[in-house]
């Protein structure tokens, strides 16, 4: 096997280390920024020391234009997968993030480079937070999110019921969204370790499906019935994907 492959070409199977490097070298870099470039590089270094990716559907992400991509939540490590995931499908993604991270000297300056979105505590600025989201999103961006809002409290891992807040971008600009599902991050990092796990390797599979059927709520008065079935359906498509990683089905509703 060369490094020359397209995602075509290794989708589902579970890369080697060296495929993991040459998958890598597809990352989009254009508008990443000095810093938040850098913090991609160190990461995927770790990542590829330390887990084996198997990667599916990435075709369903567009190569341009404004798009949300709403993925499962288990662990601190999800950012980092995920950014991995849309970079080698040429996007790069801009996140929702608490607004204390700005103020890390560090982190700060990767937040500030990757011109990600800080979200502070109050309605007002909260308010901003949504108006900068849906600037992002009309300017083309990729903004990635986590529609649950935390980390799953589900004892099996299974997606909960998604917050409204982030769907509303969605209806307002008309922009696809794309469900991922993300999977083995909380073997590497569990949400209660201070640590990652790095030995032995970890396998995490992400997967993305085709955009979320919101076409006939697009233009309709944003009630909370409106969001909320939105929502739930970006919540089944994600839990769906998840259900054709593991194999099985929730034994509950999440």
């Amino acid at each position: 096997m060369t490094d020359r492959w397209t995602t075509l070409d290794l989708e589902g199977e579970l890369l080697t280390r060296r495929q993991m490097i040459a998958y890598g070298r597809r990352f989009a870099r254009a508008g990443r920024g000095a810093w938040y470039s850098f913090a991609i590089e160190v990461v995927w270094q770790f990542l590829v020391q330390t887990t084996r990716f198997r990667v599916r559907g990435s075709r369903h992400i567009p190569k341009s234009g404004g798009v949300l991509v709403a993925s499962n939540h288990l662990s601190f490590a999800d950012p980092t997968t995920l950014t991995a995931f849309c970079l080698a499908a040429g996007r790069v993604p801009r996140y929702l993030a608490k607004a204390s991270l700005w103020k890390l000297p560090v982190v700060g300056r990767v937040m500030r480079s990757g011109r990600h979105i800080p979200v502070y505590r109050g309605a007002a600025t909260a308010a901003e937070a949504y108006r900068d989201l849906v600037a992002s999103v009309r300017a083309g961006e990729c903004v990635a999110i986590f529609p649950e809002g935390t980390f799953s409290n589900d004892p099996d891992g299974w997606p909960m019921r998604g917050k409204t807040g982030v769907v509303r971008a969605a209806l307002e600009t008309g922009a696809p969204v794309i469900p991922v599902a993300n999977w083995g991050t909380h073997h590497l990092l569990p949400s209660t370790a201070k640590l990652p796990r790095a030995l032995p390797r970890k396998t995490v599979e992400l997967i993305a499906g085709p955009p979320v059927d919101l076409s006939d709520l697009v233009g309709r008065e944003l009630t909370r019935a409106v969001l909320e079935e939105a929502t739930a359906r970006i919540m089944a498509a994600i839990t769906e994907l998840l259900v054709s990683i593991r194999g099985e089905q929730p034994s509950v509703a999440a």
